[in-house]
């Protein structure tokens, strides 16, 4: 019996999770198991033809709310290539309204409910023995009967996690080389937010931390880029936590660890081991969702604010995590007078990124109790994202989504963080406005109806500084906007608006050939013009740009030096005398 395990990614650098869980966890079993990963990026027929050039006797789909549109299509089609083949489903998508799921799809004959590692394993063990359709009756499996009904049976969860196998080895590895590896230590989350599936289940559940640690050693063995953890509420409990910390501040790797985690449950011990991470081996991402407390209480959500904001700053001022920040637009009670507080009010935490994104009505989760009471309207299909509720009609919606976009585009891209942050203080620190204010430059030019190349930005950017009144000092701004471009991307865009000032050639022969460049440059050495020129540049400008940034002109021409290297960027200024100007 041949089984192919599909999985349908949301982007190429994704990879899943769930179909390594359930491939591992029948490895005990009598079959030829396989695992065919693609992205929704892919055509329907190529997706299609791939399954075909398997010829499986049962199909396995990990059904999302990124993939669900593109499965419901799939679904019909692969029946008709392959009319005697089996079809499983499984996954959120199809764990909650599951009758009315195989109704619309007749040729799923089995749905996989709930989390899926043990109830798959034993529906495949079932179906190896040839046992009668009828008599299959799984915890966790609903199915289509001779007759057309249909047992939905219950959604379950695994009780003990460390019956899991581990779901990947040294083939999965090379094979998601630079690819973002998925993992998770715990299932289940304390708290329960009402748009989150979370809230579905009770209590948490841990992986044994020797397990963890085994795991973990694993991908730095392997020499794994990023590892994402899933865990919904990483910190929950700091028995278990804590040790994982630890164990990674102690390793010596390149490997990246993502976490998500709530910010009041960071003591002054969690503290000090942060404090020892090396730069770069973790981030953090943050859900604040809104800052207005009628709607956190509606949601079931406690931001205790004060002890938060302590917290973030804490971690902000290290300068070793990366930090992820989350709102969420559409909540209960949130108008547009309430979201402008929260995002300005998130925005002074200062994280590397600021995520905004809009409610979606999930299968499972408890908001599906509260649309009447807030008149929300919802996209039908996935991924069912709010249209408009009582407190936001549609026009406002989508004003935001450009509003989003912008900010997704000039802070979260970091490519103009320097320029954004000058500009948003000459508001007063009132982000909110500043955004708008673009927006509506934005939608006025007509520039939100097609995509835009990197470079094209900083000309949006300066036309925009240039009609507004509230920017003086224009001069100024354009040096920190070249500043913004030369600490991107390499320094590869040079918008040609911009007051670059090049230096002679004998200038820069004399820096680079002489003792000046091994001073500025550790471990320097000439090798050739062309490798040169690609990893260092000199710019001058006419103000000291660090005092710029703090909001202290001080027009002084000076040459600075930007280094490219290993992807990352770093500067310095050039003493008076080093160079001649």
């Amino acid at each position: 019996m041949k089984i192919l395990l599909t999985a349908i990614n949301a982007k190429y650098i994704h990879s899943s999770l769930s179909v390594r869980y359930l491939y591992k966890n029948c490895t005990d079993l009598d079959c030829d198991m396989k695992i065919l990963e693609v992205s929704i990026n892919n055509h329907l027929i190529d997706i299609a033809n791939q399954i075909f050039d398997e010829q499986p006797d049962i199909l396995a789909i990990s059904c999302y709310i990124w993939n669900i549109e593109l499965v419901k299509q799939l679904l019909p089609l692969v029946h008709r290539l392959l009319p005697q083949c089996k079809i499983i489903c499984g996954g959120p998508e199809v764990s909650y309204e599951t009758k009315e799921f195989m109704n619309d799809f007749p040729m799923v004959n089995y749905v996989v409910r709930g989390e899926g590692e043990e109830a798959f394993h034993s529906l495949i063990e079932a179906l190896i023995v040839k046992e009668d359709d009828g008599q299959i009756d799984i915890k966790g499996v609903a199915k289509r009967n001779e007759d057309g009904s249909i047992d939905e049976n219950i959604a379950v969860t695994v009780a003990d996690l460390d019956n899991i196998a581990f779901p990947y080895d040294e083939a999965d590895i090379e094979n998601l080389k630079d690819r973002i590896i998925y993992y998770e230590s715990s299932r289940g989350c304390p708290y329960s937010c009402k748009y989150c599936l979370s809230c579905a289940t009770r209590g948490v559940r841990y992986r044994s931390l020797d397990k963890v640690f085994a795991e973990l050693e694993f991908f730095i063995a392997h020499d794994v880029r990023q590892v994402k953890f899933v865990d919904r509420t990483f910190n929950a409990d700091k028995a278990h936590y804590l040790p994982i910390l630890k164990f990674i501040a102690k390793q010596n790797c390149r490997t990246n660890f993502h976490f998500e985690i709530v910010a009041h449950h960071i003591d002054e011990e969690i503290k000090e081991v942060l404090k020892t991470m090396p730069k770069g081996r973790i981030q953090f991402e943050i859900g604040i969702q809104s800052t207005n407390l009628k709607t956190l209480g509606q949601i079931s959500r406690a931001n205790p604010w004060q002890e938060m904001t302590d917290n973030i700053k804490s971690i902000m001022a290290y300068g070793n995590i990366h930090l992820h920040v989350d709102l969420i637009i559409g909540l209960p009670y949130e108008d547009l007078t309430s979201f402008a507080k929260s995002f300005n009010d998130v925005y002074l935490l200062q994280a590397d990124m600021l995520q905004v994104g809009f409610l979606k009505l999930l299968k499972g989760a408890a908001m599906n109790n509260l649309t009447k009471e807030h008149d929300y309207v919802y996209m039908p299909q996935a991924p069912y994202q709010v249209i408009s509720n009582k407190y936001m009609d549609y026009k406002t919606m989508r004003y935001l989504q450009i509003f989003v976009d912008i900010v997704e585009m000039y802070y979260n891209a970091g490519r103009f963080r320097h320029t954004i942050t000058y500009l948003i203080d000459l508001y007063e620190q009132d982000a909110y406005t500043f955004f708008a204010d673009f927006t509506a430059y934005w939608r006025r030019e007509k520039l939100h109806l097609a995509p835009h190349a990197p470079k094209n930005l900083y000309k949006f950017l300066a036309d925009f500084i240039q009609i507004n009144d509230r920017f003086v000092n224009k001069d100024v701004i354009y040096e920190i906007l070249k500043f913004d471009a030369l600490m991107s991307d390499n320094g590869k865009f040079r918008p040609e608006f911009l007051p670059w000032q090049e230096l002679s050639k004998q200038v820069i022969d004399d820096f680079y050939m002489g003792e000046q460049a091994q001073k500025y440059i550790k471990n320097y050495q000439f090798k050739s013009w062309r490798d040169l020129k690609k990893k260092f540049t000199l710019e001058i400008f006419n103000y000291d740009i660090e005092k710029a940034l703090q909001n202290k002109i001080e027009k002084c021409k000076n040459v600075m030096l930007f280094v490219y290297e290993d992807g990352k960027v770093s500067y310095q200024q050039i003493e008076q005398g080093d160079i001649e100007l």
